[in-house]
This record gives C-alpha cells, structure tokens and sequence, in this order.
C-alpha cells in the first residue's frame, strides 16, 4: 500500500494502482450505475489525446520539460492504446462536472510517467496537476472530449447508416413488382407496390444519413484553449496554437477552437443536435419496425404480407411460435433512445452561469444512445432486412379484393357512384370487379385494364387506363350518334 494526501486527508492506496487519491475518493462518492467512463467508447481515447497534445505543445513552446513531456506522451499512449483501462473505475455518473474524470486521467498518467522516469510510481518528477493538467482545466477538457467522443462514435453510425442505405436500395428494386394494399388509419387505402412503400424508408434514411454528417461537423469545434472559464487563464504563450496542431496530428482529425470559448463553455446546443439526429434515426427504424411487425402478423389470423425471418422460438408454451423479436428490438431502442434525449435536452438547458457541469449525465446518455443504434442496426440488417421477404400471394389477393379500388368507378362516374359500388362490395363480401360486372358498368375487358391493382399504382399507367375508357366511350357515343 501507499500513501496519498490531499487537502481532505490522507489515504492508502493500493501498490499496483495508477490512479490517485482524487481517483479514490470519487470511486467511493459516485459508486451508482456500475458504467464507468472506460466503458464509453473512444472517452478515454480522447482525454488522453488531449493530455498528449497539451504535453507536446507545452514542450514545443518550452513551458514543459522536454523530458517529462517525453514520459508525458509515452503513457498517454499506452493509455490510449487501452492499457490502462482497469485504471479508470470512476462512476460515469459524478458530481463536479467530470472533475474526478480529468483527475484520474492526471493520476493515471503522472504514475506511469513517474514511473517511465524514475521505475516507481508517484509524484517526485511528474504532478498531476503541475505538469500533466498544464495549460488545462477539467472545463474545458472535459466538453473538448466529449466533442471528439463524438465525432469518433458517429463515424461508426455513420458507416451502419450507410449499410442500411444500401439494403434498403436493394429491397426497394427487389420488391418493385409486388402489388400490395396500402392502409391508411389502420383501414384498407389504394394498391401500391412493396417497393414504393421501401422507397419511402430509402429516402428517409438517406436523408438520416446526410443530417447525421452535418451535425458530426458541428464536433470539430472545441474549447479546448477555454481553461476554467473561457478567459484561457494558465496557459502560455503560444500553446493555443500549438495545441490544436498537435491535436490534428494526434486524431487525424480537423478540430479546431471554438470561435468564442465563452460561448463552448456555457452551451451545449451541439448536443442536441446530435442527439435530436439520433433521436431521428431510432424514431424512424422504430416506425419501420412497427410496419414490418404489423405486415408480418399471423400467420393465420394476421396480415401475413411480409415474411419476417425466425431467428429463435417465440413461446415457453406455445409450439411454433415465432415472434418478431428483431424489430421489438428496435422499438425497445429507439424508446431508449427517446428517453436519453429528454435527459439531455434538460442537462444542456440546466447549464447555469458561465458553465455547463451537467456534462457526465449527457455523456452516459448522449454516447449510449450513439452505441445502442450503431450495435442494433447491423443486427437488424442482417437478421431481418436482409432476408425479409414479401407474401406475394396474400399481398396480390388483399390488392386485388379492396373496396378501394371502388376510388376508379368514382373517377368515371362520380363519388356517388363509386360509394355504392364500394357499399355493396362490402355488404355482399364481393370484389369491386364482381359488382361493376354485375352492374354493366365496364366490360370485362374494360375491368382488366382499369381496375388492375399494378396499373393503379402507376400515375401514367392509371391516367393513360382512363383516357383509353374515355376515348372508347367517346368512339361508342359518335357510333351511336351516326346509327
């Protein structure tokens, strides 16, 4: 064991940590959730980039020991490279907007960098604070991580939208020849086909797709430079320069200063951006989701339009059940989803005065968000919407069977019209065709080329059907005439 003071007390700690007395104190005050900071992806990452940029650029700029920036920059690589992440036990949820966070980062880092130095660990050589936290401040460390955070986690969703995008392509060209019955209000509307309705999700998603790099743009902006309160109070001459090239070297990332520090410090309308882009994304794969489930209820006693693949038995009692648990998936994410936007859109409204310190809850809620959608939708991909197939069959015989086609007697010969054949259609449990037949309204001929449920779902094709009837009533009117 060995023994830290600070200015509560002293305190043992064990022989084989890096972390520090700081460390241990907020291991014991925030001990809730069971999440650490190590457990959110590229957090760390980035906290020690920014350690190592710092280190660098004070060097460069000879505010900093060449020699201990050197031991500096080999442990936060070794950090970076995940060799310590046993070494970050803190709760994600803390007190002191992610004061403990920065500390233990500063601990980590100025053992092992003791340690490099001196083959022991402490404080001799390298301080935390003196030396490691030079020219920074947990203010703006902190949300300068959380903006290269980020940044790297939509790269991933970003990639997985792209994906989606593209299955999605595929579906609608492989679906364009299945006629089917839209609804509307849950209640039988006019045939399109399958691959229109996969064309609405294309352009939804596509739309996803750009919105979400718009808003990773709006991540390039940090405040790094800012210290406590925006003012840069502490740094040198020449670091704020430095530091952001060091920085560009480090990520391969274009990040850059905020244009007013003031302004990164005290607001945080780039999280919402992004967690309303998130919040977007889950909403529609939500609503996606809940139309396949609807399409592939039954198979008895449902619509049984689509064919959602089994991917693991559906019932502890009921043999051959098989539910769609991919897309109960997705609504139970996107719910989630919802729900950590709530939480950061009050965590960023509650930001008071000249800074915002609410940031560990938008960290636990912003980046779960990001994981949870980045891990769901390959999965949902590849179990569902890859092998997801239509019920060609019962979609043609519910197109085929609608009242609604009862909306192209209306066209020829008035609403009225058209609201009695659709009546007695119902009423008598007969198709439109069978009553308009029945009816003398249309020849059979006539029937086959305009009440075709794949014509109606073609705006040229249904015009030029009616202007062909027209123009056959136009031939058999002067027919009369001249007789």
């Amino acid at each position: 064991m060995r023994k830290e003071v600070d200015v509560l007390g002293e305190m043992m700690l064990p022989d084989e940590a890096y972390y520090g007395i700081q460390t241990q104190r907020a291991v014991e005050n925030f001990a809730v959730s069971g999440r650490t900071a190590a457990d959110v992806p590229h957090y760390i990452w980035s906290v020690a980039a920014i350690k190592q940029a710092a280190a660098k650029a004070n060097s460069q700029i000879g505010a900093l020991d060449k020699t201990v920036a050197d031991a500096i920059v080999q442990a936060t690589q070794e950090v970076m490279d995940k060799q310590f992440d046993d070494q970050f036990p803190i709760d994600v949820f803390q007190g002191g907007g992610g004061t403990s966070t920065n500390m233990n980062a500063n601990e980590v880092i100025a053992n092992r960098a003791n340690e490099i130095l001196t083959g022991s660990k402490g404080y001799e050589v390298v301080h935390p604070n003196t030396h490691v936290n030079m020219g920074q401040s947990t203010n703006d460390v902190i949300p300068a991580a959380m903006k290269m955070t980020c940044r790297l986690n939509l790269h991933a969703l970003i990639a997985e939208v792209a994906a989606l995008e593209t299955m999605l392509e595929q579906k609608t060209q492989a679906f364009e020849h299945v006629v089917k019955l839209a609804r509307t209000c849950l209640q039988d509307a006019v045939p399109i086909t399958l691959g229109q309705q996969f064309s609405g999700y294309l352009h939804q998603v596509r739309r996803l797709h750009q919105a979400l790099i718009a808003a990773n743009h709006q991540t390039l902006d940090l405040p790094l430079g800012a210290t406590a309160v925006g003012t840069g109070l502490s740094t040198h001459e020449g670091y704020l320069e430095q530091v952001y090239l060091e920085l560009q070297a480090i990520t391969n990332e274009p990040f850059i200063a905020e244009d007013n520090f003031f302004d990164g410090l005290q607001n945080g309308d780039a999280y919402l951006e992004v967690a309303a882009q998130l919040k977007k994304l889950a909403t529609f794969l939500s609503k996606m989701a809940t139309d396949f489930r609807i399409q592939g209820s039954g198979p008895r006693a449902g619509f049984n339009e689509l064919l959602i693949p089994a991917v693991q038995p559906g019932s502890s009692i009921m043999p051959g059940k098989i539910n769609p648990v991919m897309p109960e998936l997705i609504n139970q994410i996107a719910y989630q989803v919802i729900g950590n936007d709530v939480s950061i859109t009050m965590a960023v409204e509650g930001g008071e005065l000249d800074l915002n310190v609410w940031e560990p809850v938008i960290i636990k809620a912003l980046f779960e968000s990001c994981t949870l959608l980045t891990n769901a939708i390959p999965l949902f991909v590849e179990k569902c919407l890859k092998d997801l197939l239509p019920n060609e069959a019962v979609c043609r015989e519910y197109a085929e069977k609608s009242t609604a086609l009862a909306t192209v007697v209306a066209t020829l010969f008035g609403y009225k019209v058209g609201s009695r054949v659709a009546v007695r259609a119902f009423n008598e449990n007969r198709t439109v065709r069978e009553v308009v037949l029945d009816e003398q309204l249309l020849t059979p001929e006539q029937a086959d080329y305009l009440l075709d449920p794949m014509v109606m779902t073609d705006p040229k094709a249904s015009a030029a059907a009616v202007k062909r009837y027209q123009q056959e009533m136009q031939v058999t009117e002067t027919e009369g005439a001249t007789v």
